[in-house]
């Protein structure tokens, strides 16, 4: 309990730290003290992290639903935004120097520029004499001569705390727009929905009649407040139109509640494949209620294989419970969905989390179909899925055993991926004797 605390304690101070570096570049450096734009910074960056913490607890709290919809949205972007605008703004400390030095260099220019040279004398031949004198008018005093102002010396400048500000005003502009622009089109990627991904895996057991099998593979399609009906119906969409042979769906199918996202799962009862539809429970599940998925899952016509497996026409297709459900009573048992099999069939094992690999190959797997790490999801974070995880995305091979890793097919917390965009993946197993 200690190290949670203590865990909690620093993750608050860190982000207190973060908001107010961003704060600092933002708002106090890019605006005048005690102007209307530095008070509506100032608010915004207090409500935004709030909005935050409330949207990453809202569910686990029993919070309404329409109301974790409404701080699902703004509390999750800005964490998307955040790390995008510290990103930006570190990159700007490098160009900050470069920037003020350039200005440094061209008011230097500037004063030490020569006077235009002045412009020769133009010489007026004498007029002509009169014939005779006139009589002289009476003298009129003249008005006093108006000074004229002095020229320019050269170019105007950017002197002293006003370059500090347009130094500041342009590093923190650009950073805006590059972190506003990278987090928009990463969450049009999510909203738009998954692109079809094909895969060949040839697999040595595979008789040569069941050549060109086809599994079309979603993952982590992470229903919730944010992503509704209207993604789930893309996502079935997509799958049908592959017209695969059989249909796997790898965990973390919700966020959230029966009650709460029943009508957004309805579409799944649509899914079409030759052989049926099929389901293992991911980490997501088991924050959500397991027991009431699984059960609903079977509703909208899909098989939930807990630990257990199936014989499919030239191959075994087996399911194992997540990780996460061993705090749970109703964790993963390879022996039970594999212990007793005839291992001169190909087996296809589903398991949500990509760790069970070595599991998986211990129990003669030819191939397992995994998801959970997003591919990263939120670029740099590739790197630490890589330290949590031995394949992140793609196909890959452990001694016999190949392990395949989608990307899948929404995301968690942020509607946005960077650097690892949304699949489904059409699987085609490839006989060796074919």
């Amino acid at each position: 309990m200690l190290l949670v605390l203590l865990v909690l304690v620093g993750v608050v101070g860190l982000l207190a730290v973060v908001h107010w570096y961003v704060w600092r570049r933002l708002v106090r450096d890019v605006t005048v003290p005690g102007g209307a734009a530095r008070r509506l910074g100032t608010i915004a960056l207090v409500v935004l992290p709030l909005l935050s913490l409330a949207a990453l607890t809202a569910g686990r709290a029993g919070v309404p639903f329409w109301l974790q919809r409404v701080v699902s949205w703004p509390g999750f972007l800005w964490l998307a935004l955040l790390l995008y605008l510290v990103l930006a703004l570190v990159v700007g400390e490098a160009v900050r120097p470069l920037l003020r030095r350039a200005l440094d260099r061209r008011a230097a220019s500037a004063q030490a520029a020569p006077p235009a040279p002045a412009a020769p004398p133009v010489t007026v031949p004498p007029a002509p004499a009169p014939a005779a004198p006139a009589p002289e008018p009476p003298t009129v005093p003249e008005p006093p001569a108006v000074p004229e102002p002095p020229a320019s010396a050269g170019p105007s400048t950017v002197t002293g705390p006003s370059r500090r500000l347009f130094v500041s005003r342009v590093v923190g502009g650009a950073a805006a727009a590059a972190a506003l622009g990278t987090v928009g089109y990463g969450t049009y990627g999510v909203l738009r929905g998954p692109r079809v991904k094909r895969v060949t895996v040839p697999l040595a057991k595979l008789p040569r009649g069941v050549h060109g099998y086809r599994i079309a593979v979603v993952s982590d399609i992470h229903l919730g407040p944010i992503l509704g009906r209207a993604h789930t119906q893309r996502i079935v969409d997509a799958i049908n139109a592959t017209q695969p042979d059989l249909v796997a769906v790898v965990g973390d199918m919700v966020d959230g509640s029966v009650e709460n996202l029943g009508p957004a799962a309805e579409p799944l009862a649509g899914l079409r494949a030759r052989d049926g539809s099929f389901f293992v429970t991911g980490n997501h599940e088991y924050f959500s209620g397991a027991e009431e998925w699984v059960d609903h899952v079977r509703e909208l016509g899909m098989r939930p294989l807990r630990n257990e497996r199936v014989e499919i026409a030239g191959f075994d297709l087996a399911g194992v419970n997540d990780v996460a459900g061993e705090n749970y009573g109703d964790g993963p048992d390879f022996a039970a969905a594999l212990g007793d099999r005839d291992r001169a069939r190909a087996a296809v094992l589903l398991a949500h989390q990509p760790v069970v690999i070595h599991d998986a190959v211990e129990h003669g797997v030819d191939l397992q179909l995994s998801g959970h790490t997003h591919g990263g999801q939120l670029w740099p974070g590739n790197y630490l899925a890589e330290l949590a995880n031995p394949t992140v995305a793609g196909l890959e091979r452990y001694g016999d055993t190949q392990l395949y890793v989608s990307r899948g097919a929404g995301a968690w917390g942020p509607p946005v991926r960077v650097g690892a965009p949304s699949d489904i993946t059409l699987v085609e197993l490839a006989s060796k004797r074919a």
